[in-house]
């Protein structure tokens, strides 16, 4: 009997280490949009917490270069928090919320 349910358990592992393994891969794919200053930069982030583009708006050419690099700095860090969310999500649905407490570097 509990070599039945050790076998059982094992596949089930093996079942979502794959699924853990399509998500990791679908992760690059996926595309994050922010910005800060209404819009004057913006940037693109993939899932993985990738910087993919920058863009830099002309008016905010015009500005002082530390509000310049506050709007920069702005932009990068909400792309990055909202991949992070969805990737954790992304993980959720597939662990089950087992990994919820954790932190996982790149997910």
């Amino acid at each position: 009997m509990f070599k039945g349910n050790m076998s059982k358990l094992l596949k089930q592992a093996q079942e979502m280490q794959t699924q853990i393994e399509e998500v990791q891969s679908q992760l690059s794919d996926m595309v994050i949009d922010a910005d800060s200053g209404g819009g004057m930069v913006s940037v693109k982030v993939n899932g993985k917490q990738e910087v993919l583009e920058l863009n830099i708006d002309e008016d905010a050419l015009k500005e002082d270069k530390e509000v310049l690099e506050d709007l920069i700095i702005s932009a990068i860090n909400k792309g990055l928090s909202k991949a992070q969310s969805e990737s954790q999500n992304k993980m959720n649905s597939v662990t089950g919320g087992m990994m919820s407490g954790m932190k996982i570097p790149g997910m």
